[in-house]
């Protein structure tokens, strides 16, 4: 069996998103702004009437969550495999401070070359690999009768999404990253899943992200 439709949510707000910093696996919360995305993008998301939820553990991926669970009564399930790519020690580090302490990784990041993130976080192609797995798996769990929401991290789904959609890496960078609070909708056809919406939620507005193919 599989879900009826998958709605990938990307988390509100947070301070550090706002000063255009590295957040990775830091636990960063979400900003006063980034609690009110969340909660008028819950009461859009509880219009489809969400049968399952899911979330990655970090405060700012859980809250965003807890918006819509308080709409829906749904228990929140959470996942690690969810959490944003992991940048070691370059969290809290701006792309421009980054650049400073190591050009040559910063230009590999910016020209999408493979490079690994912090002094041991993960690569692109690992992110994408763990999250697309999780999406596999929660997506077999579901009957057609469900929609699940997975509130999430921006650079974390948008490769996640693709590597599950099939699409190949090199067209990765033409999915553009999401905005906070905005979300994708996937749903199942007769040859695999499909694009329903992608960066849904507002109209278009800039993204603060650890996405760097913005």
């Amino acid at each position: 069996m599989s879900a009826g439709r998958l709605i990938v949510w990307r988390h509100g707000r947070t301070e550090w998103n706002l000063q255009d910093k590295i957040q990775g696996q830091a636990d960063i919360p979400l900003d006063e702004v980034g609690i009110a995305q969340a909660r008028a993008a819950a009461a859009r998301l509880a219009s489809l009437a969400p049968t399952r939820l899911f979330a990655s553990d970090l405060q700012r991926a859980a809250a965003t969550a807890g918006e819509l669970a308080a709409l829906t009564g749904l228990k929140i399930e959470y996942e690690e495999a969810l959490r944003e790519i992991d940048v070691d020690d370059w969290a809290g580090l701006t792309m421009t401070e980054l650049a400073a302490i190591n050009p040559e990784a910063a230009a590999r990041i910016r020209n999408g070359e493979p490079q690994r993130r912090g002094s041991n976080g993960e690569t692109v192609e690992e992110v994408a690999t763990r999250f697309a797995d999780a999406l596999t798996r929660i997506s077999a769990e579901g009957t057609s009768e469900d929609t699940i929401v997975i509130a999430t991290h921006g650079l974390a789904a948008r490769v996640g999404i693709c590597l599950f959609l099939g699409i190949p890496q090199p067209n990765w960078p033409a999915f553009g990253g999401l905005s906070n609070c905005n979300w994708v909708s996937l749903l199942p056809g007769r040859h695999g899943w499909r694009i329903e919406e992608w960066n849904a939620g507002s109209l278009p507005e800039p993204v603060m992200s650890d996405d760097p193919q913005r």
